[in-house]
């Protein structure tokens, strides 16, 4: 395997050969499309550092998850946006809830299109901490109860998969549990299993209105500088009762994401987080770089760097490219 008798610009003649010898395909199949649901009617509220993202009423959930079957994407992650908050996140759990609405719109207007739903505390808290308060600290057992009530009324609204994202030590059990016993053993679980105390969920949290207003969340999502963590945390949920685990965000851990995949065999989603987004579209705005090419190849870092499922807010816009 010495030139010159090995050449490997070859099969780089031109794009046909580089398509049929290309080691990663990436398609639209692979693509999960976030969206947030507020409360009321007639909204549709662009999201400042998110551009092309919105806050979006129920109402509005129809052509919206038509356009999202239309482009032959086959899964969306709801987040909602209630009215009123409390300390407990109550009106995450009401079965009138913003998410529960938003799941029996979207199952009565495309029934195949999967929906999976955020099941945590943040969006719905006053306090934007993930878990019920005890003094400065969440306490993680208290609030595990909750995470299971959530669960459990998003699947009898109609949700395929929960997602639970809080980081509680135990919540996927005690989802399973909850589920299982309330006659709903076929509903999925999407953990967020290895999700960092990171910086790049800044303009989330802006679309989510679910900063936290004291301290942070480094107490329960988990230490960037850590990777054999995650690798525990991982295989905890998996015992749990996991279907689908995640490594979120996606683009700055990538070796996490190749490890894991390395050593597990279920499922695993990888989220391109808000700030991966807002990063692209700035600099693309101000003409600095190629956005559809970026995009692109940032996807295709994370398929290949072991992604079955990738969580993006690129996935509309990219949709039609990939079909």
């Amino acid at each position: 395997m010495n030139f010159p008798s090995t050449r490997l610009r070859r099969l780089r003649r031109n794009y046909n050969l580089l398509d049929l010898v290309s080691e990663t395909r990436l398609t639209v199949s692979d693509l999960v499309y976030p969206i947030f649901v507020t409360f009321g009617a007639g909204k549709k509220v662009p999201i400042e550092p998110m551009p092309g993202i919105f806050q979006l009423s129920v109402d509005q959930l129809a052509e919206e998850a038509n356009e999202i079957k239309s482009l032959g994407i086959p899964a969306v992650l709801l987040f909602g946006i209630p009215e009123k908050k409390d300390s407990a996140g109550s009106r995450g759990i009401d079965s009138k809830g913003v998410i529960q609405q938003a799941i029996r719109q979207i199952k009565a207007e495309v029934p195949d299109l999967i929906v999976i739903t955020d099941v945590c505390l943040c969006d719905y808290t006053d306090h934007g901490h993930c878990g019920v308060i005890d003094g400065d600290t969440v306490d993680n057992d208290r609030t595990l109860n909750l995470l299971a009530e959530m669960s459990v009324s998003h699947v009898e609204a109609g949700a395929d998969i929960v997602a639970p994202s809080a980081m509680m030590d135990g919540q996927v059990g005690a989802i399973r549990r909850a589920l299982d016993s309330s006659g709903h053993s076929m509903a999925a679980i999407m953990s967020y299993s290895a999700k960092y105390a990171s910086g790049f969920y800044g303009p989330f949290r802006i679309a989510a209105e679910s900063a936290p207003q004291f301290g942070d969340r480094s107490s329960y999502q988990m230490d960037i500088a850590n990777r054999r963590e995650a690798m525990i945390e991982i295989q905890q949920d998996i015992n749990e009762g996991a279907d689908i685990t995640m490594v979120k965000p996606a683009l700055a851990f990538l070796d996490v994401l190749r490890e894991a995949r390395d050593r597990f065999d279920t499922p695993i989603a990888a989220y391109n987080v808000s700030g991966e987004y807002s990063m692209v579209k700035a600099a693309s705005q101000n003409e600095w770089i190629d956005g559809q090419r970026i995009t692109l190849e940032i996807l295709t870092s994370i398929k290949r760097g072991g992604a079955d499922i990738i969580i993006t807010y690129h996935a509309k816009e990219i949709a039609s490219l990939l079909s």
